[in-house]
C-alpha cells in the first residue's frame, strides 16, 4: 500500500503538518479566522448530536403519531447508534482517500438529504431506515465539529480543544431534553426533524464558506476492506440490536436475541481470521489483543456503562412517579450545565500526567452521585435529584477528552496505520457501552421489581387494620363517581395494587443505582490496580531493604562487641 501523498502539499511548518492523512493541516489563523472556525464548530457539534437525542426524547410521542409498540418505537433509537458506531470503518479511510474537505460537504450533505426524507415519509418502516441511514451520515459530523472547534486554538492547546468539543458533544442529549417540552407544544412530532434540517442547512452553509485547512490524501483502500467491513458492520448491528431491546423484551423469552449474538460471533470470528493474516489490515487485531488495547476498550466501555446510570435510574424513577418532560426539564438544564461545566474542568486542567487523575475523579464522582440515588422514596422530585445528577453530569463532562487522548498515543506509539482500529474501537466501546447500561441496569431493575412486588403483595392481606384502612380511604377517593359498592371496591384494591407496584419499581430503582455505584468502585479499583500493586510492592520491597540494612547494623555491632569484649 502506497503511502505517497496525491496531491502537492504546501509548504507547511513542522508543527502544522496533519498528524495523521485524514485530518487537516493546524495552521497559524488570525484572531477572525480561529473566531469563524470556534463558531462553526459550535454549530456542527450540535447538528451531529442533537438530533437523535430529540428522538430520544420525544419517543413517546413519535410512538403515539406512528401507532407503534414500546419495543418497536425503541429501535428508532437503536438503529442510529447501531449504525452510527460501525461508520468508523470506513470512513477514517474516506477521510484518507478524498481529503478532509470533501468528506466533510459531501458528509454533510447527506445528512441534509436524510432530514429532508424524514420530513416528507413518515410510515414506520421508511422511518426506521432513515433513521439507520442518518446514524452512518452523522459520523463524519462528530469528527467535523472536532476538527473546526480545534482550528479556533493555539497549537499548544489543541489536548485542551480536544477535551472541550467532545465535552460538548455530552450535551447535547439533555439539551435535547430541555428543548423538547417546547418542541411537542405544538403537537406535530416533525418539527424535531424542522430543527434538525435547518441546523443541518445552517451547518452545509458555513462548512462551505469556512473551509479547513488542507490534509494529506493517499490510497488507502483494499478490496478486502469492504469485505471486513460486510462481516463486522453486521456484527457490530447484531450486538447492538440485543442490547437496545433487553430493556423492552424479557431476553430468556426471545431466542431471536441468542441467535443474534450467535451470527455476531460467526461473522466477527471470519473477520478477525481475514484481517489477521493481511499485510494492511483494515483492523489490527494483533494490537486489540495486546493489554494495552484490552485496558483502553474495557476502560471505555466501563466509562459509558456507568454513566449510562444518568439516562436511565433517575429519569426512570422520576417518570415511574408521574413526572412528565415538563416537570423533567429543569432537572436536565441542570444536567446540561453540569456537563458544559465538566468539560471546561477538563480542558482546563488537561494535561499528561493528569489524565488517570481526571478519570479517577470520574469514577469517584459516578459512585459518589449514584450512591446519593439509592435511597429515594415515593416523595423524590427532580429537585431531590439534582446533586447527584450535577456530580454524574461533571463526570460525564470530563472524562471523555483525557479518554481518547490516551487512546490515541497508544495507538499512534504503534503506528498511525492502528488510528482506524484505534477510532473502531472507540466508537464501538461508547456505542455498545451506551445500550448495555441501560440494557443490564434495566434487567436488574424489572428482576428487583418482580421481587418486591411478590413480597409487598403477600404482605396485603385483607384481615390486615391498615389495609382495610387504605382500601376504605380509596374507596372514598371514589364515592362520588362510583354509585355500587362492589365496584368501588374492586377499583379502590386496583388503585392498591398499583401503589405497591409503584413502591416495588421505586425500591427496584434505588438497587439498580446502588449496583451501579457498586460497579463503580470497581472499576475504580480496576482502573488503578496496576499502580496499588506498584505502590504495594514498592512498599514491600522498601520494608524489605530496610529490614536486611537493620540486620546488617545488629551483625556489624555485635560482632564489634565480640571482638572489643571478648568471652
Amino acid at each position: 500500500m502506497t503511502q505517497q501523498p496525491l496531491d502537492p502539499l504546501p509548504d507547511w511548518d513542522p508543527e502544522e503538518r496533519p498528524r495523521i492523512p485524514g485530518s487537516p493541516a493546524f495552521v497559524k489563523h488570525s484572531p477572525g479566522r480561529r473566531l469563524a472556525y470556534g463558531l462553526v464548530g459550535l454549530l456542527v457539534i450540535p447538528t451531529s448530536g442533537l438530533g437523535t437525542g430529540l428522538v430520544a426524547a420525544n419517543l413517546q410521542n413519535i410512538q403515539g403519531h406512528l401507532g407503534l409498540t414500546q419495543s418497536e418505537a425503541a429501535w428508532l433509537s437503536a438503529v442510529y447508534v447501531m449504525f452510527n458506531a460501525s461508520a468508523n470503518l470506513v470512513l477514517f479511510k474516506c477521510r484518507q482517500r478524498f481529503g478532509i474537505r470533501h468528506f466533510a460537504e459531501a458528509g454533510i450533505a447527506a445528512y441534509v438529504v436524510i432530514c429532508v426524507l424524514h420530513l416528507v415519509i413518515a410510515d414506520y418502516p421508511t422511518a426506521l431506515l432513515l433513521r439507520a441511514v442518518a446514524g452512518f451520515a452523522a459520523a463524519p459530523m462528530s469528527a467535523l465539529g472536532m476538527f473546526y472547534l480545534m482550528q479556533a486554538f493555539p497549537l499548544k492547546h489543541l489536548g485542551r480543544a480536544l477535551c472541550l468539543a467532545l465535552g460538548l458533544m455530552q450535551a447535547m442529549t439533555p439539551l435535547a431534553w430541555v428543548l423538547s417540552p417546547w418542541l411537542a407544544s405544538t403537537g406535530d412530532f416533525r418539527e424535531i426533524y424542522r430543527l434538525e434540517l435547518g441546523m443541518a442547512l445552517l451547518s452545509l452553509a458555513a462548512i462551505v464558506i469556512v473551509k479547513l485547512p488542507q490534509g494529506i490524501r493517499i490510497r488507502v483502500f483494499e478490496p478486502l476492506d469492504f469485505l471486513a467491513f460486510a462481516l463486522l458492520a453486521p456484527a457490530i448491528a447484531l450486538i447492538g440490536a440485543v442490547f437496545a431491546q433487553m430493556r423492552y423484551e424479557w431476553w430468556e423469552d426471545n431466542p431471536w436475541m441468542a441467535y443474534a449474538v450467535i451470527a455476531a460471533m460467526a461473522m466477527a470470528t471470519v473477520a478477525v481470521l481475514i484481517e489477521h493474516h493481511r499485510a494492511h489490515p483494515l483492523v489490527m487485531t494483533r494490537w486489540l489483543g495486546t493489554s494495552d488495547a484490552f485496558r483502553f476498550g474495557m476502560g471505555a466501555i466501563g466509562m459509558r456503562f456507568l454513566l449510562s446510570e444518568q439516562s436511565y435510574t433517575a429519569p426512570g424513577l422520576l417518570r415511574t412517579l408521574g413526572m412528565g418532560p415538563d416537570q423533567l426539564q429543569p432537572l436536565y438544564a441542570v444536567i446540561f450545565a453540569a456537563t458544559i461545566a465538566g468539560a471546561v474542568i477538563s480542558a482546563l486542567m488537561f494535561g499528561p500526567k493528569r489524565i488517570l487523575a481526571i478519570l479517577g475523579v470520574s469514577i469517584a464522582l459516578v459512585i459518589a452521585g449514584s450512591y446519593l440515588e439509592h435511597s429515594a422514596t415515593n416523595l423524590t422530585r427532580p429537585h431531590d435529584v439534582y446533586l447527584s445528577q450535577l456530580m454524574i453530569s461533571l463526570a460525564t463532562g470530563m472524562f471523555m477528552g483525557p479518554l481518547l487522548l490516551m487512546g490515541i498515543t497508544k495507538a499512534l506509539a504503534r503506528g498511525t496505520d492502528h488510528i482506524v482500529t484505534f477510532s473502531v474501537l472507540f466508537s464501538l466501546s461508547q456505542g455498545i457501552g451506551g445500550l448495555a447500561g441501560p440494557a443490564v441496569l434495566g434487567t436488574y431493575q424489572l428482576y428487583r421489581e418482580h421481587e418486591y412486588s411478590a413480597v409487598i403483595t403477600a404482605g396485603l392481606d385483607p384481615a390486615d387494620p391498615q389495609v382495610t384502612q387504605r382500601i376504605k380511604l380509596y374507596q372514598g377517593a371514589y364515592a362520588k363517581t362510583i354509585v355500587d359498592p362492589a365496584r368501588r371496591d374492586i377499583q379502590a384494591r386496583a388503585l392498591l395494587a398499583q401503589v405497591a407496584t409503584r413502591e416495588a419499581n421505586v425500591r427496584a430503582y434505588n438497587d439498580a443505582s446502588l449496583l451501579n455505584s457498586l460497579i463503580a468502585f470497581g472499576f475504580l479499583f480496576w482502573t488503578f490496580a496496576s499502580d496499588i500493586f506498584r505502590v504495594l510492592t514498592g512498599g514491600v520491597e522498601r520494608a524489605g531493604r530496610l529490614t536486611r540494612r537493620r540486620l546488617s547494623v545488629a551483625r556489624y555491632r555485635r560482632s564489634r562487641k565480640l571482638r572489643t569484649h571478648p568471652q
